[in-house]
């Protein structure tokens, strides 16, 4: 597998949004795991912040179109799955600055105080 062509993959993934948070797909921590072969072929698996997303299939079609607009890539297959379920603690370092500087707090701290409680 080519590191460059994997790279160039979450670049554009940096590009895709889930609607409701201004984060990406990427730094919200949604892409559980990247594959790509020798021939191109990418394999993602992924979920999404909440099961009953109404636009589940929106985001995953965003995905597979913003991967198969690199250069490269042969087919791209998502797996779209809710286990393990999603958390804050998923995101990047840079997810949870960019939720702070949107949202004026850390989710992580936040979301780890309700698992306390």
């Amino acid at each position: 597998m080519s590191d460059d062509l994997k790279e160039r993959i979450i670049e554009k993934l940096k590009n895709v949004y889930d609607p409701e948070i201004p984060i990406d797909v990427w730094n919200l921590g949604l892409i559980y795991d990247l594959n790509v072969d020798e021939g191109g072929n990418v394999k993602v698996k992924m979920t999404l912040t909440a099961r009953g997303c109404p636009i589940a299939y929106m985001i995953v079609n965003s995905v597979k179109s913003a991967i198969m607009d690199v250069k490269g890539v042969n087919s791209v297959d998502v797996d779209l799955v809710w286990d393990p379920p999603w958390s804050p603690l998923k995101m990047t370092k840079e997810g949870r600055e960019k939720f702070k500087a949107f949202f004026g707090y850390d989710i992580v701290e936040e979301w780890s105080k309700k698992q306390v409680s």
